[in-house]
């Protein structure tokens, strides 16, 4: 889903969730929500238009697989800053 602020006549109906995500994003000073929105948007378009599954939890395999793969790309970030 692209993001498109400047189109005033779109209405989104959010859930609980989202409405909570933006409530915290709009007590951000505007440039940290800047980055929280651009945050947003890469993560919709590594999404290719895929269902989003949430949950409020994380499973065990969950935890690993994102511990991992923050580790093989801190260390790639690493190599590449050498």
């Amino acid at each position: 889903m692209k993001l498109n602020w400047e189109r005033e006549t779109d209405v989104m109906v959010l859930s609980s969730s989202e409405e909570s995500l933006i409530k915290v994003v709009r007590t951000l000073p505007p440039d940290e929500a800047r980055k929280v929105l651009v945050w947003a948007q890469r993560l919709a378009d590594l999404g290719s238009g895929r269902p989003v599954e949430w949950s409020d939890s994380w499973s065990d395999d969950d935890l690993r697989e994102a511990t991992l793969a923050s580790l093989e790309r801190f260390e790639r970030q690493e190599r590449e800053e050498r």
